[in-house]
């Protein structure tokens, strides 16, 4: 059976529309399970009526025609309970209706079961027989099976469907909307781009060649043409980017280097293979190796060593990737983005990015946040190479696309695009005034930063200092663990910029989605697995680099915190201050003469929250990293498209473990921030200072909007609202009840605005 399945799911796939699809369907399934008739009902959205699809065994010329209310016949019970139901006499059951037009008089048996995809009722399979008979628990198992493997492929048949003006009930183009991981926030309205592979390099075939070297000069010069395209790209992203965002470029450019992919590709041809195909083999070699390490950051590298392999294919058939046409408002879309695809829009028309594959950790998601371009990666649903040239709206807030938008909400988002520009002009002003509430309350507003890119904008928005430096980024782009020397340099950069305001350096923070190239770590479960002080504590000659290297650049600025992340214990804690001891011991025998900065510890497991007062006792001050505390107090990979809705850092049992946090902290006299995306949201943050944080700090982007509100209510109102919201045991009803309150205080204007839009 699960050989038929298989084969069944396949040929759906491959069919050409919902209409073809629909029709293996009914023809295999009756087949497999010897029915005499099997049907698809596909509920229709606008009428909310089961409309008959396809059918083996009925009259066709009822399809399209036959069609039954949620509350009629046995087709509508199984989709309104979401659930089989297996009769041995149809006609007998009080809802069984009968259809004269289809000729199923004839058959007694009935088994449905309903097609649900991401908790929607798309529709209902159904098999028959005219013999009285109950169909069999494996029958039955066979039949679900085949719904829930089914639901998706019809939702992307029907997708692909309305995107392209052939709606399942040959209706118009329809607007469909998709889900996926917000991967750089903002709200994009344009026109869909797709960018397909320039060539492709699977279906490369083998060839011999006589003349060897010329083969050898013919790739060299093709690669040399992709390192050019590299160059010439890296440089026309610079006025967007810092040196080491640009960075990114040089990982490919190493890749291209002759001692790298260059010198086996260049070993094939030798051994007397034609350049393509010793490319072809080198490069999905390459792309295995990576693809098996099932890692995030690995997938990555995989979807690089492809974009490379294809780019120099490209020259190779001596001819160039597809000549794109750009309009105003260009909205990128591909399979796999990569960093050279952004550069190549000319400047000012690229508006928004969607990736089908990717986390919000992946290397265009990183630059996508810095260059501020709306994206949404993991669009995974996406009929992606069908949106060629159509309207499209990127929602980078919540993960969302629509395709065909109705012109009511291109005019919605239109709105909100003007509104974020207008505001963000009013919200300049503000760059130096402090945050103070209405009533004198003193809010420290600090920010997140990894890429240099983030010091100027930080600058520019009047931080007040860094409240979490990732140090693990320069640690991304490189090809090794970068020495003492190289780390001094890049640290003292970061301490100059924001000299002599606090920047907390946080220690390596590797694992889970973020991961080194040369330093693989493979897991089943690598959120729960080697990460964070894990990984540093059992190789303290890398921590003891690290915190070397700090402590020395902060010689005669003394404007330095050290934050250890991912402590789950005291343990953890005593052992990584004893190195860090240690670290400073051995500079000052150098002669270095520098004081012992503060040190702090993330609180982002729960056990964490459990155990503040013993952990406060032992370091100067704790910062909560909100996004893994809200992933793990939940259970839900932030990543992951399709639990993101579970991901709520207003869910009941985060704000009271956050409350808890504050006041254990704050009985032992220890100050605590808060980093991560809640800090950044404007109206969360009304409530983080209600529960008394003591600095809040954020993405540069959204800090003037949270100052902007902070300093439009009182501290009194902040404690009042939230006194209200930790009675409630409902996230929903939390998140509408804080935003009505504040709009009720006319401080809607800085809440999303996308967040009201419905499409």
């Amino acid at each position: 059976m699960l050989n038929t399945l298989r084969k069944i799911v396949q040929e759906v796939n491959a069919a050409k529309d919902l209409k073809a699809a629909l029709g293996i369907i009914v023809l295999r399934v009756r087949e497999a399970m010897g029915t005499q008739v099997c049907s698809v009902y596909l509920l229709d959205a606008d009428t909310n009526r089961f409309v008959l699809m396809a059918t083996e065994g009925l009259n066709k010329r009822s399809i399209g025609k036959v069609s039954m209310a949620p509350n009629e016949g046995l087709v509508g019970l199984v989709g309104t309970r979401e659930e089989p139901l297996n009769l041995e006499n149809a006609s007998e059951h009080p809802r069984y209706r009968y259809f004269a037009e289809t000729g199923e008089e004839r058959y007694a048996s009935f088994l449905g079961a309903p097609i649900i995809h991401h908790r929607r009722v798309m529709g209902v399979l159904v098999v028959q027989q005219k013999d009285k008979r109950q169909f069999d628990e494996g029958e039955e198992a066979f039949l679900v099976t085949m719904s829930a493997q089914l639901a998706g492929v019809i939702a992307h048949a029907e997708a692909t469907g309305s995107i392209r003006g052939l709606g399942k009930l040959g209706k118009g183009i329809q607007e469909a909307k998709f889900v996926g991981v917000p991967g750089a926030p903002g709200v994009a309205v344009g026109k869909a781009v797709v960018v397909l592979p320039p060539a492709d390099l699977e279906v490369v075939p083998d060839k011999s060649i006589d003349d060897v070297e010329a083969e050898i000069e013919l790739f060299k010069q093709a690669l040399e043409s992709v390192r050019e395209d590299m160059r010439n790209l890296s440089s026309k992203l610079a006025t967007q980017l810092r040196k080491e965002e640009r960075a990114l470029f040089d990982v490919y450019l190493m890749m291209l280097d002759d001692a790298s992919i260059g010198q086996e590709v260049k070993r094939i041809i030798r051994n007397g293979q034609w350049a393509q195909g010793a490319l072809r083999q080198v490069v999905m070699e390459h792309v295995a190796r990576f693809e098996l390490m099932d890692d995030a950051y690995l997938r990555e590298r995989a979807s690089d060593v492809k974009d490379i392999g294809r780019r120099i294919l490209a020259y190779l058939q001596e001819e160039r990737q597809q000549t794109l046409t750009y309009p105003d408002q260009t909205i990128i879309v591909s399979e796999e983005l990569s960093p050279a695809m952004l550069g190549e829009v000319p400047e000012g028309k690229l508006v928004g990015l969607i990736s089908v594959l990717g986390s919000g950790n992946s290397h265009v998601a990183i630059l996508a946040r810095a260059m501020g371009i709306p994206t949404v990666m993991g669009a995974v649903d996406l009929p992606y190479s069908k949106v060629d040239g159509i309207d499209l709206i990127v929602d980078g807030y919540h993960g969302e696309i629509y395709t065909n938008p109705s012109p009511q909400l291109v005019k919605q988002y239109g709105e909100v695009v003007a509104e974020e520009k207008e505001l963000s002009k009013g919200l300049a002003a503000l760059r130096e005034l402090p945050c103070e509430t209405l009533d004198g309350h003193r809010m420290p507003l600090w920010v997140n930063t990894g890429l240099l890119a983030d010091v100027a904008r930080a600058q520019e928005r009047g931080a007040e200092g860094v409240g979490l430096y990732r140090t693990e980024v320069p640690f991304m782009i490189n090809d090794r663990f970068p020495s003492e020397k190289e780390q001094l340099a890049i640290y003292r950069e970061q301490l100059s910029a924001f000299h002599p305001l606090p920047v907390t350096m946080r220690t390596l923070d590797i694992g889970g989605d973020k991961a080194l190239s040369y330093f693989p770590i493979k897991e089943e479960n690598p959120f729960l697995g080697w990460r964070g002080i894990r990984v540093t504590l059992d190789h303290p000659e890398i921590f003891l680099v690290q915190t070397r290297a700090m402590l020395k650049a902060s010689e005669g600025l003394n404007n330095l915190r050290i934050l250890l992340p991912m402590i789950s214990g005291t343990h953890e804690l005593e052992e990584a201050l004893h190195l860090i001891h240690r670290a400073w011991g051995e500079i000052r025998d150098e002669g270095v003469d520098i004081p012992m900065p503060p040190i702090g510890m993330m609180v982002e497991i729960p056990a964490a929250v459990y155990q503040t007062r013993e952990l406060a006792r032992q370091v100067d001050f704790l910062s909560v990293g909100s996004n893994d505390l809200t992933q793990y107090l939940l259970a839900v990979d932030r990543n992951n498209p399709r639990v993101a809705d579970l991901y709520d850092y207003l869910h009941p049992a985060v704000l009271q473990a956050l409350k808890k946090v504050v006041d254990d902290a704050h009985t032992e006299g220890k100050p605590v921030s808060i980093c991560g995306e809640m800090a950044g949201d404007p109206a969360a943050a009304v409530l983080l200072m209600a529960m008394g944080f003591d600095s809040l700090s954020m993405n540069a982007t959204n800090l003037p909007k949270v100052k902007w509100l902070l300093r439009q209510i009182t501290l009194s109102k902040a404690r009042e609202l939230l006194g209200q919201l930790m009675t409630f045991d409902n996230p929903q009803v939390i998140h509408s009840s804080l935003h009505l309150a504040l709009r009720n205080l006319g401080l809607g204007r800085v809440i999303n605005p996308a967040a009201t839009i419905q499409g």
